[in-house]
């Protein structure tokens, strides 16, 4: 068995909760012959272990070498039978399942008028909660019954289940073309992040309006409207549309106010639209309609009826701490934000294994933006080493390019003179390789190899050339970008103006009316 397979187990044992592993200790053990089980002791063995260490399992554990994959697969599944029993992994999905199976087994005993009973109640459940892919499931093996056994009256009948497979069968394929095409965009943006140019533009337009399927508003339920706003976000996002952004995260988010129950039903896509609302009102800087949406969303989170699992606790952490940061960006209060860095810091350790590797750099880098925004260019640096020094991500290649802009002006801050030259040499080199070059990073970089030649007196004038530079980029569909990720702009203010640069970003927010 491979060492992944290995690791997978044992994180599936840690992750179990007490009552959780109790659970499981109670199933296995209603048969009295699995109580000196290899793979229950083999489970009791994992629990204890802070490490997966297989040396130790084969010399304590009592199972010799050649049986432990047979017994390491047999406890995976063991274990995944219990969570299956167990009451708080029941959902409408597997509830929609059960009752597919015990219709199934009906229907083979000849009981087809039972069979059909427990359809037709599983069929309105599963469009009240909308599985439709269940749904027309149940419809198939309707017909499958009806078409072989005259139990009702079967013109009727006929018609009745045809119309309901046709139209399930269409919003399926609309919502499964949907679907692609928001998971596409997403890893688009993942990879490479906004279109850089109007031929990227052009590519991304063409690449969405030609995959966004035909379809009617009106006849459109939650699901495929959810799939719709998701893929128009995404390709927002992508063209840097941040209006469409906040647009369609809103009816993202309001599809669900319109539809409470489907809050409990699928409590991450509600996460996940919140997020990306939070996210759009960032970016326009639409700063009380922002924390009047992280409020009401802490506000549900915190309710006892809200769902809680271990998927859910791992978004909770991801979106809730990274829109905090965002406030105290939106705030100016980089010395305040200072204050909860350890602690998300300390948590992404315990959520490592749940959360990607893309939201930790994410993290790193907002925490490097907020050590230099407070000027403690030490710990900003270290951050950003974090992220420049990783070697495996393939993704987020302007996150990768920006965190070198951000590292060469927290050199130059810190007094780092004797690092500059190098550095200027390498960030120039990575932006070729990344064909990122623009017209903002060359402005930046010219600036910062410049700086060494200028004399003390005639700094402030540097910035201000810059200054007056930089601002004809800040409208710049494509040259804008490079704002989003590092405010340069408030830097070289709070360089002119002897400000510190919260003040100089608290003044402009404050200075933004809500709508």
């Amino acid at each position: 068995m491979t060492k992944s397979q290995k690791d997978n187990l044992f994180q599936l044992v840690k992750s179990l909760s007490k009552s959780e592993k109790r659970q499981f200790k109670l199933y296995v053990g209603r048969l009295g012959v699995n109580a000196d089980s290899k793979f229950l002791n083999l489970f009791n063995f994992l629990d204890k272990s802070s490490h997966y260490d297989e040396t130790s399992i084969l010399k304590n554990g009592g199972i010799k070498k050649q049986q432990l994959a047979n017994v390491k697969a047999h406890l995976y599944k063991q274990i995944l039978i219990s969570l299956k029993l167990s009451p708080s992994h029941q959902n409408a999905r597997s509830h929609i399942r059960e009752q597919l199976d015990f219709a199934s087994i009906l229907y083979h005993k000849g009981l087809y008028k039972q069979s059909l009973k427990i359809l037709d109640k599983a069929k309105e459940f599963a469009i009240n909660n909308e599985e439709k892919n269940l749904a027309y499931e149940v419809v198939e093996l309707e017909k499958v019954i009806e078409s072989q056994y005259i139990t009702r009256s079967i013109d009727t009948r006929t018609n009745e289940l045809t119309t309901q497979a046709r139209e399930l069968s269409d919003l399926n394929v609309i919502a499964s073309e949907l679907s692609n095409l928001s998971l596409q965009l997403y890893s688009i943006i993942l990879k490479s992040g906004y279109v850089k140019n109007e031929q990227e533009n052009e590519k991304i337009r063409d690449y969405f309006y030609n995959r966004l399927p035909k379809f009617e508003i009106r006849n459109m339920g939650f699901r495929e409207k959810l799939w719709l706003y998701k893929a128009n976000l995404w390709y927002s996002f992508l063209t840097q549309d941040f209006l469409n952004c906040f647009k369609y995260a809103s009816r993202w988010v309001e599809l669900f106010y319109e539809n409470p129950l489907m809050i409990n039903i699928h409590p991450v896509f509600f996460l996940k639209g919140n997020n990306y609302l939070l996210e759009s009102l960032f970016f326009i800087r639409r700063k009380d309609r922002f924390k009047k949406t992280l409020y009401s969303l802490k506000k549900i989170i915190e309710s006892d009826t809200f769902p809680q699992d271990n998927n859910i606790e791992s978004l909770l952490f991801l979106y809730v701490n990274l829109h905090n940061i965002n406030l105290y960006f939106i705030d100016g209060n980089f010395e305040e934000g200072l204050t909860i860095i350890p602690k998300i810091d300390s948590q992404l350790k315990v959520f490592k294994n749940r959360i990607d590797e893309h939201h930790v750099l994410t993290f790193y880098y907002k925490f490097a933006c907020m050590y230099f925004g407070s000027g403690n260019n030490d710990k900003c640096i270290f951050y950003l080493n974090k992220i420049i020094s990783n070697k495996s991500l393939s993704m987020r290649e302007d996150l990768l390019c920006f965190s070198r802009i951000l590292n060469l002006f927290a050199h130059y801050e810190a007094g780092y003179d004797y690092h500059i030259e190098i550095l200027l040499k390498s960030t120039y080199k990575f932006l070729l390789k990344m064909n990122d070059l623009h017209e903002v990073q060359k402005e930046m970089i010219k600036f910062i190899k410049n700086l060494q030649n200028i004399y003390p007196q005639d700094i402030k004038k540097a910035f201000i050339n810059l200054h007056s530079k930089l601002k004809t980029f800040e409208n710049d569909p494509y040259e804008s970008r490079a704002f989003l990720y590092l405010d340069i702009i408030s830097w070289l203010e709070s360089n002119i103006q002897d400000k510190p640069i919260g003040e100089v970003i608290k003044n402009k927010y404050s200075g933004n009316i809500d709508y």
